[in-house]
């Protein structure tokens, strides 16, 4: 009778360090960047400007644009660092689905009350354009993670399982030929 030995390696995605540096030149990536500069633009455009014609658009506004941004940030530092698969109980792309579909939905509507409300303000019709312009970038965002989330199987982690790809798990004897799956 004979005995194998089965033993397991992980390949690194990309890199053995403990930052991904190159997420930032994806396409999530830099709509992340973009989405982050395009609200903290708005939020201090809104911050600064004196003479508020309505306070509570604009506080909505300031909220709104506040509360995403440091939501966007999160999502970002957590791509950037790898955070994803260290909390496998989070399904990280619905997470994500869903930030995006609350987000572009009330930043619209924020962008669309301190647009009719600006009063000929500049800084606050600014605001209200980068406004627009993240809830632009948010629907692309949201439309590549749908594309994402309901296209591929997904493992109970959330992340993407790719067989034989970069990070994946492979199975090999002891002689160096690979174990057959069960």
């Amino acid at each position: 009778m004979s005995h194998s030995v089965v033993t397991t390696t992980t390949v690194p995605s990309s890199g053995d360090g403990f930052l991904n540096a190159g997420y930032t030149w994806t396409i999530p990536g830099m709509l992340k960047l973009g989405q982050l500069l395009a609200l903290l633009i708005a939020f201090l455009c809104v911050h600064c400007a004196y003479g508020w014609p309505s306070w509570y658009a604009f506080q909505f506004f300031e909220v709104v644009a506040l509360w995403f941004f440091v939501a966007l940030l999160i999502f970002f530092l957590m791509h950037l660092f790898r955070l994803q698969a260290r909390v496998p109980c989070i399904n990280w792309p619905l997470t994500e689905f869903f930030h995006y579909s609350v987000g572009a939905v009330l930043i619209f509507i924020a962008s669309i009350a301190a647009a009719v409300k600006a009063g000929g303000v500049s800084a606050l019709i600014v605001a209200s354009v980068f406004g627009f312009i993240t809830t632009f970038l948010m629907a692309v965002n949201l439309w590549t993670s749908y594309s994402v989330f309901f296209s591929l199987p997904t493992s109970r982690t959330g992340l993407k399982d790719h067989a034989e790809g970069p990070g994946s798990v492979s199975e090999v004897k002891a002689d160096g030929t690979p174990a057959s799956s069960v």
